[in-house]
């Protein structure tokens, strides 16, 4: 596996392998890694002909300063795990590396309704960081085809709107894959290695309520299945940020259902300091692992 710390270097090197008939993908990831992100790598490499993975804990999409110091960092597991895996191409830059002209913003992203509502609205500035560092790193890497995983839903929309509004991008397909889950249907998540041996136990109610919320789901008003979600999590010992239901390929949230619009389940909670989200496609129509969004 061939591990670059310069953007330079991997350009040079990029573009004497690309030839005009391979794609190239590209992984963007924070380290910590787990088998969700060994998943995306899997499937880039049945895609493309080379994948570039990117490791890096970008400090401008943190909006709880607590949150980015407490991140785990497991970087020679990480480089095992990926060498492992077959990953032929580690991109692991430096902050100044990523931000050589400094990190603050020139101009806003333009990301409209999506930064208003569910991670946008509890996590400001959370999706501006997001597009800051995607955008740099796909200049960079100029790939083809950008892997992402259903678990980051809403962040899945807004780099497809980032992709789409670009023109740089506009020949970028971004492709989503399925969120992988533990046996008791945890979603996976480098922020589970900071659960205790009890809040892990705990944990997985999360994949319940949304279980719940399937089954449940009928052409009708929507509020008491939210609620019955945000007693149930409260219940176990979370504290929830929200529990809400959307249609799956605008985010518009839905105070009752049609019957006929295709409907996410999305959550997001608390467990002593570390934050949890995980969704659901609720109904048959939704983004899918062959799918783009």
């Amino acid at each position: 596996m061939l591990i670059f710390h310069e953007a330079h270097r991997l350009q040079q090197y990029l573009s004497r392998e690309t030839t005009p008939q391979g794609k190239t993908g590209f992984v963007p990831t924070m380290g910590a890694l787990h088998q969700g992100h060994l998943s995306l790598l899997k499937e880039a490499r049945r895609q493309t002909d080379r994948v570039v993975v990117s490791i890096f804990v970008n400090p401008t999409q943190f909006n709880d300063q607590r949150d980015f110091e407490n991140y785990p960092i497991t970087l020679s597991e990480d480089i095992k795990r990926l060498s492992e895996a077959g990953c032929a191409i580690l991109f692991l830059p430096s902050v100044n590396e990523i931000y050589p002209n400094g990190s603050s913003l020139e101009k806003p992203y333009q990301l409209g309704y999506l930064e208003t509502v569910l991670e946008g609205r509890y996590r400001p500035g959370h999706f501006q960081g997001v597009c800051q560092v995607v955008e740099r790193l796909l200049l960079l890497v100029q790939p083809e085809l950008l892997f992402l995983g259903q678990k980051d839903y809403q962040q899945c929309m807004v780099l497809n709107s980032l992709v789409r509004d670009q023109p740089a991008f506009q020949s970028i397909q971004v492709v989503v894959c399925p969120t992988l889950r533990e046996t008791d249907g945890l979603a996976m998540s480098s922020r589970n290695t900071r659960l205790t041996t009890e809040q892990r136990k705990q944990a997985p109610a999360i994949h319940q309520a949304l279980l719940d919320m399937k089954k449940a789901v009928k052409p009708e008003k929507l509020e008491g299945l939210k609620q019955q979600a945000v007693q149930f999590l409260t219940e176990k010992g979370f504290r929830v940020d929200y529990a809400e239901l959307a249609e799956a390929h605008t985010l518009e949230l839905k105070q009752e259902w049609n019957g006929r619009d295709p409907l996410v389940g999305l959550i997001a909670a608390f467990l002593g300091d570390i934050r949890l989200i995980d969704n659901m496609i609720l109904t048959e129509s939704g983004f899918s692992s062959d799918e783009s969004v």
